[in-house]
């Protein structure tokens, strides 16, 4: 099979996503968009893997000459680590996967979850700010992993299971304080939603957003709904808002590269985003 934007793929060529559930997922959409933008022949698709399916479905795409790789959700992140055959030193650092691609015979682990998140905030001076992060899963781990090489200033993790979040803290070696979801707020600069909360069928964060200061930033990794809870709460302060919508393109657009072997055609922002929401 060949295409006019990228090099040779297997015939039928195609890359998936995988979680439990997964039918929200708007990645096909966003793939399936720049493929059609660029010319290329193959397709990318949502699959839903439950959790004891997780070794049989990998095994099963290894067989597979057309599989090129899968984007990974809830609740997969950490649990595909032990499945592939190199890892890297994901397990070390981030210790999370959104990323299993072919490697010949291999199954290799990446993450560009860490790339997506901290794109929307690469032009924000967070040096010396006070950063609270909500959640102590897959995506949390990414988010501290980016935040962790931008000079933030005091760290707060938030989780329903603070034991949890201390052990989340030590195990990506970063020094933070650690509460639960009813404790009041820090003054953060800037407030990361890394969790369920506010998710369709998901309770929503609970949190006053009084404490934060008129120049924090309130960033919602969640997508569906795009408008969430937290998302509405800061709007109504004033707050400057990101909602989840540019993570999930930021990591979408390393992870397109890293399948199909061309950069994503990142000019169509635009035109993606207006088909996103409608």
């Amino acid at each position: 099979m060949t295409n006019s934007a990228g090099p040779l793929q297997p015939d039928g060529a195609y890359a998936e996503v995988i979680g439990d559930p997964v039918a929200h997922s708007k990645s096909p959409i966003i793939h399936r968009f720049w493929l059609d933008r660029l010319g290329i022949a193959a397709d990318y698709r949502a699959t839903r893997v439950e959790a004891d399916g997780l070794a049989a479905y990998f095994a099963d795409r290894k067989a597979d000459p057309a599989w090129l790789g899968c984007n990974i959700t809830m609740p997969h992140k950490i649990a595909a680590l032990d499945l592939v055959a190199n890892a890297g030193d994901l397990a070390q650092s981030i210790g999370a996967t959104n990323t299993v691609l072919r490697d010949g015979d291999r199954l290799i682990a990446t993450n560009t979850d860490a790339a997506g998140f901290y794109g929307p905030i690469a032009d924000f001076d967070l040096a010396g700010a006070p950063v609270a992060v909500i959640g102590a899963g897959g995506a949390a781990r990414a988010v501290l992993f980016a935040l962790a090489r931008c000079d933030i200033g005091p760290l707060t993790l938030i989780a329903r299971n603070p034991l949890k979040a201390a052990m989340l803290l030590s195990a990506l070696k970063l020094t933070g304080a650690t509460q639960g979801l009813d404790a009041p707020l820090p003054p953060a600069r800037l407030l990361v939603n890394a969790s369920p909360l506010g998710m369709a069928g998901h309770d929503a964060y609970a949190g006053d957003l009084d404490r934060l200061p008129p120049e924090a930033i309130v960033y919602d990794l969640v997508y569906d709904p795009l408008v969430t809870p937290l998302i509405a709460a800061a709007e109504a302060r004033g707050l400057e808002t990101i909602d989840g919508l540019e993570m999930l393109v930021g990591q979408a657009a390393v992870a397109f590269e890293l399948f199909f072997g061309v950069a994503a055609p990142r000019e169509h922002d635009g035109e993606l985003r207006e088909l996103l929401t409608s």
